[in-house]
């Protein structure tokens, strides 16, 4: 477990961490978002003990992080796939760590093997593509066998087999028991990994909720409506408090469900040819909820 309390972080006149109070449990895969300059990444190192908070605390199963020996015993951590020794080959890497934590060299056998990195081990680093860096960054974070697991970007650089790859990694942690918190920005690969967020901005929390409570925030679902009579359906959608947006014999309805628009529709004897109920998607949701919250916005017209 990740427990922040009023963590705050300032670098002189700038405040990168704001009072950000947050818990990441135990079996579950925790997304945290945010736009660019929200303070995802200081607060990755804040936990981490890279960096000392200004005030407030951060501890990882009750104890800062800093405190506990052989610290990839207790948490693992991709952070920048790009921060390792480009001369070593990608085993002698694993087996510095290993030896400096009290772990066998039998461990990183299994996690080379774990990302597919077995064949490619013997190579110096600096030969690696960037998917290969995350990979070997990936086995980093596994290599203490830890119960908390961090990962800040850890899709950068992957094909699709490796991002899939990643993803039942994730679910297969959690589903032991194990403590994820994930940073990302691809907001499609967190509605399909993700169980809760934690979203920040301007490094202050917006929010730490479930993924499907959070999505909820952002408006209701939207109904949409084929039918060859759209003309006598629209007054009677409208009269029940609905906003619908019509497209020749397509309407997009708002504040009205399935079901009601069904009820209507038999009582009214009409005729439809489809009717579909769609959720707000997370980037939906993200874009609204933290809209006042983005620093570096493109094409701003003042």
């Amino acid at each position: 477990m990740i427990e922040a309390n009023e963590l705050t972080k300032k670098y002189g006149g700038k405040t990168a961490v704001d009072t950000l109070s947050f818990t990441v449990h135990p079996g579950r895969v925790t997304g945290f978002l945010g736009p660019n300059g929200a303070g995802k990444s200081t607060t990755l190192r804040l936990v981490l003990g890279l960096h000392e908070p200004t005030s407030g605390t951060v501890t990882v199963s009750g104890t800062a992080f800093r405190d506990r020996p052989r610290g990839l015993r207790h948490v693992g951590a991709l952070l920048d796939a790009h921060d390792v020794h480009g001369g070593c080959s990608g085993r002698a890497h694993l087996n510095t760590l290993a030896r400096s934590n009290g772990i066998g060299h039998g461990r990183v056998e299994d996690v080379l093997n774990e990302v597919g990195l077995t064949d490619a081990a013997k190579h110096r680093i600096s030969g690696y593509s960037l998917g290969m860096k995350q990979r070997l960054g990936i086995a980093t974070a596994l290599l203490g066998d830890p119960p908390v697991l961090l990962f800040d970007e850890p899709l950068n650089g992957l094909d699709p087999e490796g991002v899939l790859w990643v993803r039942g990694l994730f679910r297969r942690l959690a589903d032991q028991g194990r403590t994820v918190f994930v940073s990302s920005h691809l907001m499609s690969e967190m509605e399909h990994t993700a169980d809760d967020l934690v979203v920040i901005g301007r490094g202050a929390l917006i929010a730490a909720e479930s993924l499907t409570d959070f999505a909820a925030r952002a408006g209701g679902a939207t109904v949409t409506v084929r039918t060859s009579d759209a003309t006598a359906l629209t007054p009677l959608l409208t009269a029940e408090g609905a906003t619908v947006r019509a497209d020749g014999g397509r309407l997009t309805v708002t504040g009205l469900s399935a079901d009601r628009i069904s009820d209507l529709v038999f009582r009214h004897r009409l005729r439809v040819s489809e009717l579909t109920t769609r959720n707000p998607s997370l980037e939906e949701a993200f874009m609204e909820l933290t809209a006042d919250s983005v620093e570096y916005a493109a094409g701003d017209a003042r």
